[in-house]
C-alpha cells in the first residue's frame, strides 16, 4: 500500500497516526511538492486533483486524508472502535471530522500561510476565525474526555495533528482548559504520537525557512426539526436527501440576517451557530454533509445513497471533502464579496472556481454520477452547490461533463424541483442585496 505524501504536513500526518494505531503499514512515497512532482502525468494519472495524501492500495487510488482515514478503518480495522458502525456515534465523528477541514484547519491556512508564503503580517481578523475555532472546539470538550464519544476516534487522531501544527507554530492551549486536558490525556493514547510532533517542528522550520526565503422515496416519519434557510445550498442538500429517503422534516427557518443563529436557546442546540443543523429525538447534528450520511445510516432502507463497500463509501467521502474544501469554496470566495459587499469580480478567485469545476469534469470523465454508477449522497451535496451557480448564470459549457452530469442529475434527484425553489429565492435575495447598496 503506497501512500504519497508529505511527511511533515498536517492531512499526512493524520493517516500515518491512523495507520499506525491500526497496524497498517504504509509505503511512504514522499511527493516533492515543490519540485512539482504532484504535477507530473504518472501522479495525475493516480490523483487529478494532484493533491496529497493519496493513496494507492492495490490499484485503488484514494485521496483526502479524512476520507482515506475512514477507509483504512473500514477495511483493516478489527473493529470499529476508530470509526463507529452506529449511526449516531458515527455521524458525530464525521461532524468532527468536517469541523477539522472546514473550521479549524482552514482558519489556520488562511492566517498563517500568507505569512510563510507572502511576508505579510498576520491578519488580526484571521486570528479571530482560529479563536473562533478554538472555542468551539473547547465547548465541544466540555465535560467531554474525547472530541465524539465516550472512546478515541480518528476524529480526536484528525484534530489532534491539527492542534499539534497549531502548537508547533507556538499557538497556546492556556485559554482552552479543554482542549489543553484533551490534548495532554489523548495523546498518550494514540500510537506512534511522538513521530507526529517531530514532523510537525520540521513542518514548522520549513515554514520558517519559506518566511525568510520569501516564498432518493418511502415516507419514514420522523420527528426531526431542520433549522434552515432554503436559500443556503447546504441546507437544499439535506432536503433533497430527506426527500430520496422519504424522511419528513419538521422545517425551521433561522433568519441569520436578524440573528437568530445567535441567539441562546439556539446556541445550546448548536454552539457552532451554524445551518443547517438538525435535532432527531433529543440527537443533534451539523454540518450538512454529516447529516447525510446519518439521514443515509438511520432512515435508508437500503445503502444505495451511501454505499457500506469500503471502497465506494471512501470515493463519496472524498468527494463530499471537495464539495466543501474545494468546490463549494472556491464558489463563495468568487461570489459572495460581489453579492455581499458589492466588489468587483476578482480574476484570481474565478480561476479558482475554474479550476474546481475542471477536476469535477475530470471526476466525470466517462461517469455519470460523481462517485460511482449510482445516485448517491455526493451527487446531492455537489448539485446543491453547482445549482447555486446559476445565480451568476455560470456557463457550464466549458466543462462538457459536469454539464452532462448536471442535466441528468435535476431529473434523478427527488427534490429537485424545491431545490430549484431555494436557488431562486437566493438570485432575489442577492439581486436585492446588490441593488440596495
Amino acid at each position: 500500500m503506497d501512500l504519497y505524501c508529505v511527511p511533515f504536513a498536517t492531512p499526512s500526518r493524520s493517516v500515518i497516526l491512523a495507520a499506525t494505531a491500526l497496524g497498517v503499514k504504509l509505503n511512504r512515497v514522499i511527493v516533492k511538492t515543490h519540485e512539482q512532482e504532484h504535477l507530473k502525468p504518472e501522479f495525475l494519472k493516480i490523483n487529478p486533483q494532484h493533491t496529497v495524501p493519496t493513496l494507492v492500495d492495490n490499484g485503488f487510488s484514494l485521496w483526502e486524508s479524512r476520507a482515506i482515514m475512514v477507509y483504512l478503518i473500514e477495511k483493516y480495522g478489527k473493529d470499529d472502535s476508530l470509526f463507529p458502525k452506529d449511526p449516531k456515534q458515527q455521524a458525530l465523528v464525521n461532524q468532527r471530522l468536517y469541523f477539522d477541514m472546514g473550521v479549524l484547519n482552514l482558519a489556520f491556512s488562511e492566517f498563517y500561510y500568507p505569512q510563510f508564503r507572502e511576508k505579510k503580517a498576520g491578519d488580526p481578523e484571521k486570528f479571530k476565525k482560529i479563536e473562533a475555532a478554538f472555542d468551539f472546539l473547547n465547548t465541544f470538550l466540555d465535560g467531554q474526555k474525547y472530541v465524539a464519544g465516550d472512546h478515541l476516534t480518528i476524529a480526536d487522531i484528525a484534530i489532534i495533528t491539527t492542534v499539534t501544527t497549531y502548537i508547533a507554530c507556538e499557538f497556546k492551549l492556556k485559554t482552552y482548559p479543554n482542549v489543553a486536558k484533551w490534548y495532554e490525556t489523548v495523546q498518550k493514547e494514540i500510537p506512534g504520537f511522538e513521530e507526529n510532533v517531530e514532523l510537525a517542528k520540521e513542518y514548522t522550520a520549513r515554514l520558517e525557512a519559506a518566511l525568510l526565503r520569501g516564498s432518493k422515496q418511502f415516507r419514514i416519519y420522523s420527528d426531526m426539526d431542520f433549522y434552515y434557510l432554503s436559500a443556503s445550498a447546504p441546507c437544499r442538500s439535506v432536503i433533497m436527501t430527506a426527500k430520496a429517503l422519504g424522511v419528513e422534516l419538521n422545517k425551521k427557518i433561522l433568519n441569520l440576517l436578524e440573528g437568530e443563529h445567535l441567539k441562546p436557546e439556539f446556541l445550546k442546540i448548536n454552539p457552532q451557530h451554524t445551518i443547517p443543523t438538525i435535532v432527531d429525538d433529543g440527537f443533534v447534528l451539523w454540518e450538512s454533509r454529516a447529516i447525510l450520511s446519518y439521514l443515509v445510516e438511520k432512515y435508508g432502507k437500503d445503502d444505495s445513497l451511501y454505499p457500506k463497500d469500503p471502497q465506494q463509501r471512501a470515493l463519496i467521502n472524498q468527494r463530499l471533502y471537495f464539495d466543501m474544501g474545494v468546490l463549494y469554496k472556491s464558489a463563495a470566495e468568487y461570489y459572495y464579496p460581489q453579492f455581499m459587499h458589492n466588489k468587483p469580480a476578482d480574476p484570481e478567485a474565478y480561476k479558482k472556481l475554474e479550476a474546481a469545476l475542471g477536476f469535477l469534469n475530470t471526476f466525470l470523465e466517462g461517469h455519470d454520477y460523481v462517485a460511482g454508477d449510482q445516485l448517491t449522497i455526493a451527487d446531492i451535496a455537489i448539485l446543491a452547490t453547482v445549482s447555486t451557480f446559476t445565480i451568476a448564470e455560470l456557463k457550464l459549457s466549458d466543462f462538457p461533463n459536469v454539464e452532462k452530469w448536471y442535466a441528468n442529475a435535476q431529473k434523478v434527484t427527488p427534490g429537485w424541483d424545491e431545490n430549484w425553489e431555494g436557488v431562486l429565492e437566493a438570485k432575489k435575495w442577492f439581486e436585492a442585496k446588490k441593488n440596495s447598496q
